[in-house]
């Protein structure tokens, strides 16, 4: 745990407060670099779908510096910092995978896998730590099972990945490393695919790829991409949200164990309102200005690097109603928890498939759990781009 942390216990993250919506205002990242923040709901999405907002300025040579530690998200090749026809071709190479008809027919072994985690935890000695036995191993499953992994070292992996997302529990040295190591896995598993391919997702990345003239380091890019954004998202989202409904949420505990479309509807809510991230290190979703553009009344200049703050806009008492939410009602507006625009998560509906069914299950099955931690004791999981429990003790 960092210093701050010792010294005071760290807020649940649905207790986290953010900038109020409001007119885009100036702010200044950690690295000292001047950003606008925008918070309001309509202006958010203005920024994520216009296109004279990129990503690939934002790695320019007179481009500002974003993060005092570089990470996945900051390399020049990656789909996230692709722009226009070369994002559109990257984007489809995976984007087929994961339409909503196509995550459907994964419904069944992605239940079979919760069920799974499920039986076996049930077995475990009381209270038991339900993040080493479920939050954390349910998307590791599904992804190692999607992208054919199944014999893969994920310790490593995950090793990989929190070096691949550090916020600065790693010096660059230690990143640049692991990053290297993990490139040579990603490469090793393009090279393996493509001479013996199989039914997974690497494998049609690899088709796709090599058909549309695919670059072969953004082959691997896109590799490390799925492996890292196919658990640890879901594995952060899902903690956060257990902490949510075993503290603030427990009358909704029966509801969620009765109805699927009940838990799938709550999933929305709980993800509006339950952030990743605290925005310390980046406060928001990072974009560039390649023209003057004006933004709620305010004109952002050619060069002006945007923060597009979703979790201010995910509250926008304009849009949603304030207040803490009910689970259950559907929502007015999309949110923004995973963008808008060209950059919209390619992994929204898988990650609503299994936090949808996780929350379902997990309530039908333990209808009594209830948490042996407090808020105060909660031991958190820091230093990366994102922040959730390291471990919570649970019984029934």
């Amino acid at each position: 745990m960092s210093a701050d942390s010792t010294s005071r216990p760290l807020r649940p993250m649905h207790r986290m407060t953010f900038p109020e919506p409001g007119p885009p205002r100036p702010g200044t990242l950690a690295t000292g670099t001047p950003v606008w923040l925008v918070t309001r709901y309509a202006e958010v999405r203005q920024v994520l779908m216009d296109p004279r907002f990129d990503r690939k300025s934002l790695h320019a040579e007179d481009a500002p510096p974003l993060l005092v530690v570089p990470n996945l998200l900051d390399a020049p090749d990656g789909l996230l910092n692709q722009d226009g026809p070369p994002h559109q071709r990257l984007r489809g190479t995976v984007q087929r995978a994961f339409t909503p008809r196509a995550i459907a027919r994964w419904r069944p072994w992605v239940a079979s896998v919760v069920d799974t985690l499920l039986d076996e935890f049930a077995r475990r000695p009381r209270p038991a730590d339900i993040v080493e036995g479920f939050t954390r191993p349910l998307p590791v499953s599904v992804i190692s099972r999607l992208m054919g992994l199944g014999h893969a070292d994920w310790e490593r992996i995950r090793s990989w990945a929190d070096h691949a997302l550090s916020g600065g529990a790693h010096t660059a040295e230690e990143v640049g490393l692991a990053m290297r190591e993990f490139g040579v896995f990603a490469a090793g598993l393009v090279a393996e695919r493509r001479g013996d391919p199989g039914d997974d997702l690497v494998s049609g990345l690899v088709a796709a790829g090599d058909e549309l003239g695919v670059d072969e380091r953004q082959l691997v890019m896109l590799v490390l991409g799925l492996v890292v954004a196919g658990h640890e998202t879901t594995m952060t989202a899902l903690g956060n949200i257990v902490v949510r409904l075993l503290t603030d949420g427990r009358d909704a505990w029966p509801a969620l164990a009765e109805d699927e479309e009940a838990a799938a509807r709550a999933v929305e809510q709980l993800l509006r309102t339950v952030p990743l991230s605290e925005g310390r290190l980046l406060p928001g979703l990072i974009r560039r200005a390649t023209e003057d553009v004006e933004i709620g009344g305010v004109t952002i200049p050619a060069g002006g690097v945007v923060a597009v703050q979703t979790n201010s806009a995910n509250r926008d008492p304009d849009v949603f109603p304030p207040g803490p939410p009910d689970l259950f009602a559907p929502l007015a507006s999309p949110t923004v928890v995973f963008g808008a625009g060209p950059h919209h998560c390619l992994g929204a509906w898988l990650a609503r498939l299994e936090l949808g069914l996780a929350l379902h299950r997990l309530a039908a099955r333990f209808p009594g759990l209830r948490a042996a931690f407090t808020p105060d004791t909660i031991e958190w999981r820091e230093g990366q781009m994102t922040r959730s429990p390291r471990r919570l003790p649970v019984s029934w």
